[in-house]
């Protein structure tokens, strides 16, 4: 049986951090523009989508909750490995696209997961994904993360790091998709995790996400664009594209559990291009950032950089 009451706390939770969150960012980008769509699922719960577009600092991006429930399908089945009947989801998600292609691409997912059998779990995380890599950003990055690890016993950054930096790979290209973060699903499914403590971590990962954004954005918002800045920012939005669409675990649950194919397909940027073979030139930033991506699944220890 699903723990019903714990479910309505996990969502009403969810839903506050995405109102102080969208907050926050208005506040940051002062003139982009919020559009909201409050949306149902016919199988079952529903969302809010609000996507932010034509800002000073945000091109297009959007920060989503969603709480559904319905029947486990065959495909859902095989995914989560369970023989459940009826499951319920929730979760808070973002994706940024800057105007700038020296402000970084971030991504934020904390979700919540319950089934009819009793199981239960939590997941999760915040990456980077700069088009122009500056070691020193993204070990101020990390150490944020880090930060809000070390408040809470159930979370591990190590572990969680080198699971971002396995997850946010494309085999196909060998190249991380940008500098990781953190990542970690399942926390609980094994029952080593207490359910309290999994949402008060959760709640405070993602109530960091605007300030962590904000303070990686601010000193690039206003810095000079060249065109092959410009040109390069189309190339590595294609990757990222690539890797929602061919890899993304989120991206397949929300397509496959019948999810709304809008809100999930928001992670995507407004343009992106895809150049036959390029090669950028020797020496250049578009060389050095290809030399931090092809560090292998194992990623870089940003935090002694």
């Amino acid at each position: 049986m699903m723990d019903t009451g714990f479910l309505k706390q996990v969502q009403s939770a969810f839903a506050g951090v995405q109102e102080a969150q969208i907050a926050a960012l208005q506040t940051f980008d002062d003139e982009v523009k919020l559009t909201r769509d409050a949306w149902d699922r016919s199988a079952g719960g529903g969302g809010d989508t609000r996507i932010l577009t034509e800002g000073r600092v945000i091109e297009k991006g959007g920060l989503n909750f969603s709480a559904v429930e319905g029947d486990v399908n065959a495909a859902l089945a095989e995914q989560l490995g369970t023989a459940a009947k009826r499951f319920a989801a929730t979760g808070v998600s973002s994706v940024l696209h800057p105007c700038n292609p020296h402000v970084p691409i971030i991504h934020m997912n904390v979700r919540y997961f319950t089934l009819d059998d009793g199981t239960w779990w939590f997941g999760g995380g915040i990456d980077l994904t700069p088009h122009y890599v500056i070691p020193a950003e993204a070990k101020a990055f990390h150490g944020d993360l880090k930060a809000v690890c070390d408040r809470h016993s159930v979370a591990d950054y190590p572990t969680f790091k080198r699971w971002a930096d396995r997850y946010f790979y494309s085999p196909h290209r060998g190249e991380s998709r940008g500098v990781g973060g953190i990542f970690f699903d399942h926390m609980g499914r094994d029952g080593a995790a207490d359910r309290s403590d999994a949402l008060a971590f959760c709640v405070d990962l993602a109530s960091q996400y605007a300030s962590i954004y904000q303070r990686r954005a601010a000193p690039f918002v206003q810095q000079f664009v060249s065109a092959d800045d410009a040109a390069w920012q189309g190339l590595r939005r294609g990757r990222y594209v690539e890797f929602n669409l061919v890899h993304d675990r989120g991206t397949r649950f929300g397509l496959v559990s019948g999810g709304r194919t809008e809100s999930i397909l928001m992670s995507l940027p407004s343009r992106a291009d895809w150049t036959y073979n390029h090669q950028p030139q020797p020496g250049s930033p578009q060389a050095e950032t290809l030399e931090w991506l092809r560090k292998g699944t194992e990623g870089v220890d940003w935090m002694s950089q």
